[in-house]
């Protein structure tokens, strides 16, 4: 978060931390290397500097985006000549049509792309069993988070890190779990609506709308995209029962890439159907259940029982894949991984959907009514608010 804005370089719509200054700049036939005053070293292509070249011909100043193109340069495009101000820009003066580019030392510090600093800009979840949620769960005040931009920040910092969060005291109101959402950005609106009600109903589309039991599931691994975040606000819950239940779905993909390997292995290569059928909707999609990045990182869940259509794949692969499948589902059944919560009016639950698998036990409306309501914003919308906040406070 920004304090003091003279320790800061804002460019265009980003804003980096100035700690390091270079000590010495030099080059060879096609890289620059950079000497920083903490003894690192950074080294940068001549394309990849000329490329990033950020002055008025190469970036437009009404939108700060890129105007220039790198195949409108030579290939080996390199330096005429290469300087360090006194005020540690490293400006250049390339070989061809005498641009000129100067680089701000923050900037190139955040972008290096050395083994060691893109390892260091990974961000990495805080992972939780029950032990660890149960000390840790960030939970915040309805009024603090509607009003107070600071409050907001934290909370989006800790919903992002840990996929799981509670805000207390919230207005027993309909469509309150809107306001809340909005705080962020818009809702994505699914077949189900743009705000849902979780209420026991006749003719129910979904297994959600019953009061039967709903095992650990992420919502609508039917859709290409997954909705992010979900949001879960408790109106009314009288009824026995109805205990909801969050497990930590990258926990249960760590332990099995450490302790299944080859089963985590199945999970992240084979794919698994989803269907989502009523009378007014079809929706299927194939993807692994455990969904990992370039790095290895893993980034996404998809799992519902109840909306699993038959496994697909070669018949060399079969057993393989549901002896992986049944491995997973047992782990989630495993308490020291479950954190279990009955939701109060008031309360107001929010966690990642693409991470975090959500269940609720079987109720009993004979002994009171239950009625939750609850939307989706998108985890884009969530990651930009949090950069808008961080280059304003």
């Amino acid at each position: 978060m920004v304090q003091n804005k003279s320790d800061y370089y804002i460019n265009g719509y980003s804003v980096y931390k100035t700690e390091f200054n270079p000590e010495s700049v030099y080059y060879d036939d096609k890289t620059l290397t950079v000497d920083w005053d903490n003894g690192d070293k950074s080294d940068y292509h001549f394309l990849w500097l000329r490329d990033n070249c950020d002055c008025d011909k190469c970036v437009t100043n009404l939108s700060k985006e890129q105007v220039f193109e790198i195949c409108d340069v030579p290939f080996d495009i390199k330096p005429n000549s290469v300087e360090l101000t006194s005020d540690n820009m490293i400006n250049i003066i390339w070989d061809y049509e005498g641009h000129e580019s100067s680089y701000h030392p923050a900037w190139l510090k955040q972008h290096c792309y050395s083994q060691k600093a893109r390892e260091n800009r990974i961000l990495l979840p805080k992972v939780w069993d029950k032990n660890k949620i149960d000390k840790q769960l960030p939970i915040y005040e309805y009024k603090s988070i509607m009003n107070d931009d600071k409050s907001l920040l934290s909370w989006l910092y800790d919903l992002r890190d840990f996929g799981i969060s509670k805000i207390e005291n919230v207005e027993n109101k309909l469509k309150t779990v809107q306001k809340v959402a909005e705080r962020i950005s818009f809702i994505r609106k699914t077949n189900f609506g743009t705000v849902f009600d979780v209420v026991s109903k006749a003719n129910a589309n979904s297994a959600a709308y019953t009061t039967l039991r709903l095992p650990l599931h992420t919502d609508l691994p039917t859709r290409e995209l997954q909705p992010g975040l979900q949001f879960l606000h408790c109106l009314i819950n009288d009824a026995s029962g109805g205990e909801s239940i969050f497990v930590d779905g990258f926990k249960i993909a760590e332990y099995m890439r450490d302790n299944f390997n080859d089963d985590y292995k199945a999970l992240t290569k084979l794919p698994m159907s989803f269907y989502n059928k009523d009378k007014a909707s079809d929706y299927r999609f194939d993807s692994p259940m455990i969904i990992t990045d370039h790095n290895g990182k893993i980034i996404e869940i998809r799992l519902a029982n109840f909306l699993r259509g038959p496994i697909d794949v070669p018949a060399e692969n079969m057993q393989i894949l549901y002896r992986a499948y049944r491995q997973f589902i047992l782990l989630t059944r495993d308490e020291k991984f479950q954190f279990s919560y009955r939701l109060n009016a008031g309360d107001l639950i929010v966690f990642d959907n693409r991470r975090i698998l959500h269940s609720r036990n079987a109720f009993d409306l004979e002994s009171g009514d239950r009625h939750l309501q609850g939307c989706y914003v998108d985890k884009d919308e969530l990651l930009s608010k949090i950069r808008v906040l961080e280059r304003e406070l």
